[in-house]
């Protein structure tokens, strides 16, 4: 745990904060903080800050947190992602935070199996914790928001362009040739879509390509969904952070 993440309800009079959960038993028995040492604290979606030890017991720390004035940038990257099996999306939600996503939609697709929908993982608790995870891992406090959405036709033809708008689309696909270098990122935000492990079906794709996104691709070696993820999204993070002059 790299950054400290409180909720706005956790502060008390004048930047005060009592903390008696995980939060706290971290800091006690990992950081084994001491009052006056200074830890990094992040607001769930707000700024980022120091939180000064003033007190220390058996179930409770006592920090007094300065913020900046600025939230940190929030992810320019957007996720769509066809519904991956359970486990993987549990493996998944804290390194999609971690590596820094603004919105994610999990959609059916031709090769998603029905019963992928009725997983736990895809209850706001369960996912809200490992997101929250991979936040104080990344220290960062833009928390992800999260759309699940069974019919993949209706998505695309009546939400997608609402949802993004103006945004640079990208599907993903080995056949694409187009590379991060021949994007030319103008908009201010790019949504990238992730097939299922089967791979979007041509139909899907031509559905894709006609409400706008383009083909695109790292190579042809066929990556599993959380490989494709992670490596995806890493290449169009550094890029847009730093591109290629």
């Amino acid at each position: 745990m790299n950054l400290i993440l409180l909720q706005p309800d956790d502060f008390r009079d004048e930047g005060l904060v009592v903390l008696s959960d995980d939060r706290a038993r971290h800091i006690r028995k990992v950081l084994k903080a001491e009052p006056g040492k200074v830890l990094r604290i992040g607001v769930l979606n707000g700024s980022l800050g120091k939180g000064t030890v003033l007190a220390v017991d058996q179930q409770t720390v006592c920090l007094q947190c300065v913020l900046e004035e600025r939230a940190p940038p929030k992810p320019k990257i957007d996720l769509l992602l066809a519904m991956p099996r359970p486990k993987v999306l549990k493996r998944l939600w804290a390194q999609l935070a971690a590596l820094g996503v603004g919105r994610i939609v999990l959609l059916n697709a031709d090769k998603v199996e029905k019963f992928y929908f009725d997983t736990h993982v895809l209850e706001p608790d369960f996912y809200t914790a490992r997101l929250i995870e991979g936040l104080q891992q990344a220290r960062c406090t833009h928390l992800p928001e999260v759309l699940v959405r069974k019919r993949f036709k209706p998505f695309v033809e009546d939400e997608l362009n609402t949802l993004f708008p103006e945004s640079i689309k990208l599907v993903a696909d080995p056949a694409g040739e187009k590379r991060v270098a021949d994007v030319d990122f103008k908009a201010k935000r790019v949504v990238l879509a992730i097939g299922p492990e089967g791979g979007w079906t041509p139909y899907e794709l031509e559905m894709l390509q006609a409400h706008g996104f383009e083909l695109f691709g790292v190579g042809k070696r066929i990556l599993r969904t959380d490989t494709a993820c992670i490596a995806l999204l890493a290449t169009l993070t550094e890029y847009l952070n730093h591109p290629l002059r």
